[in-house]
């Protein structure tokens, strides 16, 4: 169980916007406007109350989440384009989806004339997903064959392990010599703001699919420990765009997006220049 409270996450942003007023970044006129800004938050009644919320293991957040993952406006679905930039310089071969979800990035995969088969440990998220095979499995236990695999693909997933390296180990003991590992997921960064996906359990209290926050150098580590050699690693930062305001910060459903509109010139300034995704592409050097 976690307890998040409005106020938290505002003065958080606050804070990381003082802080890069601290370094330079902004004047004087711009920090007695956050203090001042701080006040009146601390002030308001509306933000006083905060929301306790379970911690739900992966299968079984997805499980909640599977019938409405792909409706609505997923931000975190910003990588495909760079995926697809990454996969059209890998020749077609023998794909694996790691953690494929609903398929949305298998048919990046089949488009580009790979054989794919895809795996996630949620059965209700794979039945939405099409695959030349798919089959509900684990990160840690693969059901594929040493070596057997061209390219694996895993996309949105390792955030929700706890410990990076067994499961690069494990991608790295399917893929053939030379082969391909393509991933992405939401960027560290974001993570410790509160990216983390929101569901509600069977009786409509608020939940989260537990998430951890891996370094960029976690990863790093974690290739190099199992033969695999960084190609490419992109950081993209999103387009800026102006919060809607919502009064009070919305439902908690929301959060923590609806409360950005409530503190807009404190947020662009702790977010300028702040990555959205991670993405790596690695090959096998054994």
């Amino acid at each position: 169980m976690s307890y998040e409270h409005p106020l938290a996450y505002l003065i958080g942003i606050e804070g990381a916007a003082l802080l890069r007023a601290f370094t330079g970044e902004h004047d004087r006129e711009f920090v007695e406007a956050r203090l001042a800004e701080i006040r009146t938050l601390l002030a308001d009644e509306d933000l006083a109350n905060g929301v306790e919320v379970t911690q739900l293991a992966p299968r079984d957040g997805y499980a909640r989440w599977a019938a409405a993952y792909d409706s609505g406006d997923n931000a975190a679905f910003a990588d495909e384009p760079h995926l697809a930039a990454f996969l059209d310089d890998i020749p077609p071969g023998r794909a694996l989806d790691a953690a494929c979800g609903t398929g949305r990035l298998t048919r990046l995969l089949a488009e580009r004339g790979h054989h794919v088969v895809a795996v996630d440990g949620s059965p209700e998220m794979l039945s939405h997903a099409k695959a030349d095979s798919t089959q509900v499995a684990d990160l840690h236990e693969l059901p594929v064959d040493d070596g057997s695999k061209d390219v694996v693909l895993c996309g949105l997933a390792l955030s929700h392990v706890p410990d990076l390296t067994p499961v690069i180990a494990e991608f790295a003991r399917v893929l053939a010599p030379g082969g391909h590992l393509v991933l992405s997921d939401v960027h560290p960064e974001q993570v410790q703001r509160g990216s983390i996906p929101s569901v509600r359990t069977a009786d409509g209290a608020p939940a989260r699919v537990r998430t951890n926050h891996h370094r960029v150098g976690d990863y790093l580590r974690a290739f190099l420990a199992a033969g695999l050699a960084p190609v490419r690693c992109e950081e993209p930062t999103p387009i800026p765009a102006k919060p809607q305001h919502v009064p009070g910060g919305g439902r908690w459903d929301l959060w923590p997006w609806s409360l950005n509109g409530l503190v807009p010139d404190a947020l662009a300034a702790a977010a300028k220049d702040v990555p959205s995704m991670l993405l790596w592409h690695c090959r096998k050097t054994g």
